[in-house]
């Protein structure tokens, strides 16, 4: 998708005003880094549900901060199906995939009308390697992804279907508390066959746990609105391992 040629000073706010930029910057990048920094950051016009930000094979030019809304990465199968990689928020990097080799390893799409910034990659990596502030900071965010797709895999290997919905849950609304969001009430972009799809589910023992959880007293489901009655139950069951689904049959019968 061709990038749209915007008035910077009538459509964007700095990086220094951006209500991401305690997410996206380091404390220690300086009043000259904001402005080097300002001066390569783009916005986007916004992205419509389904929308493709990159593709697979696709060379990679540029990174995107996610602004508002939300995405997916996700592989294309042989068999004309697809595995969900992550789902990612306001703050968070996407374009990371294609690091060293230039090319984009899987596919970005639109969860929901959405905003990226976009900064060509290139010149953000000589003013990163002139900013030390900046460049640590974008080794702390390659380190998070990749702590980020080593629970996954961990959770994918050990851990009980209710303990893996508990877990994805809690990590929702831990991206909403650091938003300064209300990290009690969930709005689920994704489908529940991606959740499933993610999660290495099926989508019926998704919403069959959907309504365990419910039942047990732990949220309340609306269609795509999540409501969290009990943090120390869901938290619990997050880390409860293999003991989940015997925590859940308890809470449901009390």
């Amino acid at each position: 998708m061709a990038s749209a040629v915007i008035d910077f000073n009538a459509l964007r706010k700095s990086c220094a005003s951006c209500a991401l930029a305690q997410l996206c910057l380091p404390a220690s990048i300086g009043a000259e880094g904001l402005t080097r920094l300002d001066e390569l950051v783009q916005q986007r016009k916004p992205a419509d549900r389904g929308t493709t930000l990159f593709d697979t094979g696709g060379r990679q030019s540029k990174l995107y901060v996610v602004r508002s809304g939300s995405f997916k990465t996700f592989v294309d199968l042989p068999d004309g199906d697809h595995q969900v990689l992550g789902f990612h928020f306001p703050g968070d990097l996407l374009g990371l995939d294609a690091l060293p080799s230039e090319v984009h390893r899987c596919n970005a799409q639109a969860l929901e009308r959405s905003m990226v910034c976009e900064v060509p990659f290139n010149e953000l990596s000589n003013v990163a390697s002139k900013l030390p502030g900046l460049q640590q900071q974008l080794y702390r965010v390659m380190s998070d992804e990749f702590a980020r797709e080593q629970e996954h895999m961990v959770m994918m290997g050990r851990r009980q279907a209710p303990a893996r919905l508990a877990i994805f849950l809690h990590s929702l609304s831990e991206r909403r508390r650091r938003l300064g969001l209300d990290p009690l009430e969930l709005n689920l972009s994704m489908s529940r066959q991606d959740i499933a799809n993610y999660l290495g589910l099926v989508i019926e023992t998704v919403s069959r746990l959907m309504g365990r959880f419910q039942s047990a007293g732990v949220l309340d489901v609306e269609r795509r609105i999540v409501h969290i009655r009990d943090m120390d139950a869901l938290r619990a069951l997050a880390h409860a391992g293999d003991a989940a689904d015997g925590m859940l049959k308890s809470a449901s019968s009390s």
